[in-house]
């Protein structure tokens, strides 16, 4: 598949879920390749009184540059739909994010919403998750927490989060996508995790060369 076709496809998901956004609704806006097809398929339908928050200072910063107006987390309690790409789409639902670094805020916004929508093109859909998983860590500690989540490396080169924590990926097996989110959430120093449950999504949206098609989670 080539590049043409794998950013076709993102944009097709992308305005698909973009159909979604109503005028005065609070939206979540992800981080990422796919996204970065959403913000002007949003911005496009001429919606006025869309409230919206960003998961990274890049999203932030395309969104206004495209007339969508963004405002801090902190002035919003809840979102009525938030909108991600994904790295990983399991059959069971599972998802891997972060990619970009910035899964926290992606976790929390997409919790924070009464719809979380993860648009996606079909190369994303696996039969199985597979390492990496990323994982945001405190400085503080950082080699005895890596030790407790081995195997488990730096990222080499990577920026730190938008919160200024280190971004690592865990490395080692995912036979059992729920235990090993619930022991990486226990580990102290760890900020948290890019394995987002089935619970959290409320439909998958995945373009490919079948066309677009949607999928309740």
């Amino acid at each position: 598949m080539s590049v043409g076709e794998l950013e076709a496809f993102k944009r097709a998901a992308a305005v698909a879920a973009a159909e979604e956004v109503e005028d005065g609704m609070r939206v979540g806006l992800g981080t990422g390749s796919t996204v970065a097809h959403l913000l002007p398929a949003i911005a496009a339908r001429g919606l006025t009184r869309l409230r919206c928050v960003a998961t990274s200072v890049a999203t932030a910063e395309q969104a206004a540059a495209l007339g969508l107006a963004v405002e801090p987390f902190d002035t919003l309690d809840r979102l009525d739909l938030a909108i991600d790409g994904a790295d990983q789409i399991a059959p069971d639902g599972w998802i891997v994010k972060g990619g970009g670094g910035a899964h926290v805020r992606e976790k929390v916004v997409a919790a924070a919403a009464d719809r979380f929508v993860v648009i996606a093109d079909a190369t994303k859909v696996v039969d199985a998750l597979t390492a990496p998983v990323p994982l945001e860590l405190l400085a503080f500690g950082l080699a005895a927490t890596l030790v407790a989540v081995a195997p488990a490396t730096v990222r080499p080169g990577m920026a730190p989060s938008p919160d200024g924590n280190v971004i690592a990926d865990y490395t080692g097996p995912i036979d059992d996508p729920a235990a090993l989110a619930a022991f990486l959430s226990s580990v102290p120093g760890l900020v948290d995790h890019g394995l987002f449950p089935p619970a959290l999504t409320a439909e998958v949206v995945v373009a490919g060369p079948d066309g677009v098609r949607r999928r309740t989670v």
